[in-house]
């Protein structure tokens, strides 16, 4: 029996949304602070994705200035219909205030459109829906007309949008509060037609620990939606927190050609406790239908990490190279910048073969765009390293290697000239840790090379640092067994997973300098 090994895609992707066009799926997820948005996946056989790139990679498509952690682009549903791809989501800003707005694209690997913004579209996790008399039906959360009943109610509610004006035409209509006895923060509402039954599938509990999938269905689009007496039909917070697989949610049902059905959702794998460094991932499971109702993993009723795998023709893309030498005339699509970038501070072309990072006063530690190159952490243990070219001329500029959370929780690998300035007794090599905002100087060694090579590896929470000039040298341990739990969630805070990137900084002063990375590397060690 073919079998395929969950999470599907593995780190910081969260609240999947997927389609079939044909014998072709496409797949998306949030993206939250970080630039370029939404990125956007192809299989033929629901296991093996491979990234086409991004749905939002212009800035006059995303403006994340000064974005704060956990903020930004939340929750985007992908559709298509008569040959139009569409990707509707929420911005969320700094006030938390919700800015819903859709793109469209004729072929899913771009371009796609600018934006097309909603008015009158409360709150967030919007979702289109194609009916068959050729009507189209939003829905999203919102707060109850009611007002809430207790913390975190909210309500599904659908209108019908004139995709042509870019309106909500019509009244908007509450169809389901959720299975109100187990369930809060009711969001993620995805509409289905599947026979003669309209379906919400929605998630509820949260995003933590009690997260959910619940769902409803009427013989009307407008309802009454009668819960599913089983909801909710997917969770793991009965399974304990020593489960390997957490915060279960924000489901959505495909197809198959073959007309089986499967489900996507997030979950996220925990490492040395309840720690989450990788944020939440998108997982795949098997459904099956009894008497109108979705079965999730039947006889099991949960993600498992090795499943059986979908009957369709297994496809797999050729693997991303370990390492990146930055040859190419542009960046792999693994690679973000946090926020949308502002200036001209990265370059693949003025010195052929390398990644230029120009120094830039932005600092890490800000709700900045820094000249920060970033990808995620995929696997609980991994070795990722890079190799750098830099001559820091003032004591403000410093480059390096960094495995971040967020502004306040991060690790930084850097070459400094030291307070005292251009000194080469005061060049050094420093490990700096950022917790809750505060740092410590965990190692430090003189260094008065320009060249040098960065590596991490870890191994569960344990994460350790060194270094060396180039590869005909060994490496030196810098650091070891730092604790890794200051990038998990549990610790920073927020909704995104971590990343490890290549920096440069001139921390608040003007520079022409530059840092030149001459390649990265990453691999997963599991």
């Amino acid at each position: 029996m073919k079998t395929f090994r969950n999470p599907i895609l593995p780190g910081f992707y969260p609240d999947p949304s997927a389609i079939r066009v044909g014998e072709d799926y496409y797949l998306v997820t949030s993206s939250f602070e970080f630039f370029p948005g939404v990125p956007i996946f192809h299989s033929k056989d629901l296991v093996n994705w491979r990234q086409l790139g991004h749905v939002l990679d212009r800035p006059s498509q995303l403006n994340l200035d000064r974005t704060t952690p956990s903020r930004g682009i939340w929750a985007p549903t992908i559709r298509y219909h008569a040959g139009v791809f569409y990707m509707i989501t929420t911005f969320v800003d700094n006030d938390k205030e919700c800015h819903n707005f859709y793109v469209t694209a004729t072929d899913p690997a771009g371009e796609w459109s600018d934006p097309v913004w909603l008015e009158d579209a409360p709150g967030i996790d919007p979702s289109l829906f194609f009916d068959d008399d050729g009507r189209v039906y939003y829905t999203g959360n919102r707060v109850p007309p009611a007002g809430q009943k207790y913390a975190k109610h909210m309500d599904i509610w659908l209108q019908e949008i004139d995709l042509n004006s870019g309106k909500l035409i019509g009244d908007k209509l509450s169809i389901w509060q959720g299975a109100l006895k187990v369930g809060h923060a009711q969001e993620g509402p995805h509409l289905y037609k599947i026979g003669d039954w309209y379906y919400v599938l929605i998630a509820e509990g949260g995003t933590g620990h009690t997260h959910a999938i619940t769902i409803a269905r009427s013989k009307r689009i407008n309802g009454p939606y009668e819960g599913n007496k089983a909801n909710p039909i997917l969770t793991h917070r009965h399974l304990g927190r020593e489960f390997p697989i957490v915060n279960v949610g924000h489901g959505e049902l495909v197809e198959t050609q073959h007309g089986d059905w499967w489900m996507f959702c997030l979950a996220s794998r925990t490492s040395g406790g309840y720690y989450r460094n990788l944020g939440r991932e998108t997982f795949l499971t098997p459904v099956k239908w009894e008497q109108g109702w979705p079965i999730v993993n039947p006889g099991k009723g949960m993600l498992e990490l090795q499943s059986p795998a979908p009957d369709l023709p297994q496809t797999p893309w050729p693997p991303l190279p370990v390492r990146d030498d930055f040859d190419e005339n542009r960046l792999s699509p693994v690679w973000n910048f946090l926020r949308t970038p502002q200036g001209d501070f990265w370059s693949l072309n003025d010195a052929p073969g390398r990644l230029r990072l120009r120094l830039k006063p932005e600092k890490l530690t800000e709700f900045v765009n820094p000249a920060l190159l970033a990808r995620r952490q995929q696997h609980l243990s991994f070795r990722a390293a890079a190799a750098m070219k830099f001559a820091p001329a003032t004591s403000d500029e410093t480059a390096g290697f960094v495995l971040f959370q967020n502004a306040d929780h991060h690790f930084r690998l850097e070459v400094g000239s030291g307070e005292k300035g251009v000194d080469g007794e005061t060049a050094s090599l420093t490990l700096t840790v950022r917790l809750n905002g505060e740092d410590e100087v965990l190692a430090s060694v003189p260094w008065n090379q320009a060249h040098i090579q960065f590596k991490a590896e870890a191994y569960g929470q344990n994460y350790s640092f060194f270094y060396r000039e180039n590869e005909q040298q060994t490496w030196t341990a810098l650091h070891l067994n730092a604790d890794g739990r200051v990038l998990s969630t549990d610790t920073a805070g927020g909704f995104t997973g971590a990343y490890i990137g290549l920096y440069a900084s001139s921390n608040g002063a003007e520079s022409a300098n530059h840092a030149d990375f001459d390649w990265f590397s990453y691999e997963g060690l599991e």
